[in-house]
């Protein structure tokens, strides 16, 4: 019986406790796991697939982390997932398995700050040579492949501005030069994308945004076929160490049961409160995938079910704007992060951004501030009240 992803998020990995009958995950938290002589390791070297031995040391495998591992690798319809500690453990691991000194790495001009920062400022010390670059832009992608091209990272919605990526037209054209290609598909969540169907090699997720959804746990993954991620599991997963605790693969896990019907109330919220906003007086222009002043909503209406959580809006006076809404706001919270179940907003100015993360400059700036301007307010939509959060933006943002 083929199960359907909305059952999946329910079932996917799921297993019963033969003891107790219990359908809910137990958290096995045993560090060590008994083994008999002959059917383990004591090293990983030389392994090529962790998950083949018996439970045997908690930081290569445990038997919570691995239902979570399969019930994302289910979501996406991938081979496995390897699930790390952060969202940014998953990325690393993903770059310092296929990339090594010599080689090269394409990597979107915008994108998660941590993503971004590792690729441009911590890579290029270990020889790895990167090209940061618009992933909305085919021609400059295309352009700046090389003959030791590995690895192509973009993010689709990108983090903070919103900005698309056409994963079927970079898989295709990444494919041509040999190289891989990931996702991080953290804003999308499997609700909206599945981009491991649209031709990408690797999708990443922050779990700790919408897939756990209760702010409450911090974790990571990356999904794929069983080759790469036995590979990213044997090096990066045994000897990065940023193993994903029992207690928060069994949060994140509880999160998943309900991860289809709260992304599809959340981007319904979102939806109305992006029109609110697009009218409202105190706002001077508004960016979501399911308005069609996106510039890319075409592309949205193709490679997403639904539009997803996150809105960006501007105002004039941006900086005495997110005083006001830090002080007056009720019920969204003035704060960092998102994908969780309370809404947040926060200021992403764009000077600051550019210096202590993106650096960009000339005609990829230009491209930034369309989609930003001198600053953008980023919303991360929770599941309040609809009526709610619209008057409590309303009160806040009027002088």
């Amino acid at each position: 019986m083929m199960l359907r992803p909305e059952t999946l998020a329910l079932a996917g990995g799921l297993r019963i406790d033969p003891t107790t009958k219990a359908i809910a995950p137990n958290i096995s938290m045993s560090v060590n796991n008994l083994l008999v002589p002959g059917d383990g390791a004591f090293s990983a070297d030389g392994v090529s697939d962790l998950t083949a031995l018996p439970f045997l040391y908690a930081r290569w495998t445990n038997p919570t982390v691995r239902q979570l591992e399969q019930r994302l690798a289910a979501l996406e319809s991938a081979d496995d997932a390897l699930a790390t500690a952060t969202g940014v453990a998953a990325i690393a691991a993903t770059f310092l398995t296929f990339l090594k000194k010599g080689d090269h790495l394409i990597v979107s001009d915008v994108c998660y700050a941590g993503a971004n920062e590792l690729a441009r400022r911590i890579l290029p010390d270990y020889g790895i040579e990167v090209t940061a670059v618009n992933m909305s832009r085919l021609s400059e992608i295309a352009a700046a492949f090389r003959p030791n091209t590995r690895l192509v990272h973009c993010e689709s919605p990108c983090n903070p501005i919103l900005r698309l990526t056409d994963l079927s037209a970079v898989a295709a054209l990444a494919h041509e030069h040999g190289a891989l290609v990931s996702v991080d598909s953290t804003l999308a969540t499997p609700v909206a994308t599945r981009p491991l169907a649209l031709g990408v090699d690797l999708v990443i997720h922050s779990l700790t945004k919408f897939i756990n959804g209760h702010g409450d746990a911090l974790g990571g993954a990356v999904c794929g076929r069983q080759e790469l991620v036995a590979k990213i599991r044997s090096r990066a997963g045994v000897y990065l160490g940023a193993s994903l605790s029992a207690q928060n693969a069994w949060l994140i896990m509880r999160g998943i049961d309900t991860l289809f019907p709260r992304i599809r109330a959340i981007s319904e919220t979102a939806m109305r409160l992006a029109q609110f906003l697009s009218g409202h007086p105190a706002i001077t222009s508004v960016v979501y995938p399911g308005l069609d002043s996106h510039p890319q909503h075409d592309l949205a209406k193709h490679q997403m079910d639904v539009f997803g959580g996150m809105i960006t809006f501007q105002t004039e006076s941006p900086q005495s704007m997110a005083l006001r809404l830090a002080n007056r706001l009720k019920v969204a919270h003035y704060a960092f992060s998102l994908g969780h179940q309370r809404s947040i907003v926060v200021l992403l100015d764009t000077s600051q951004m550019m210096t202590s993360t993106y650096g960009l400059q000339g005609a990829q700036l230009e491209d930034y501030r369309t989609f930003a301007g001198d600053g953008v307010f980023r919303f991360s939509v929770g599941l309040e009240a609809v009526d709610d959060l619209i008057e409590d933006l309303d009160q806040a943002l009027r002088s």
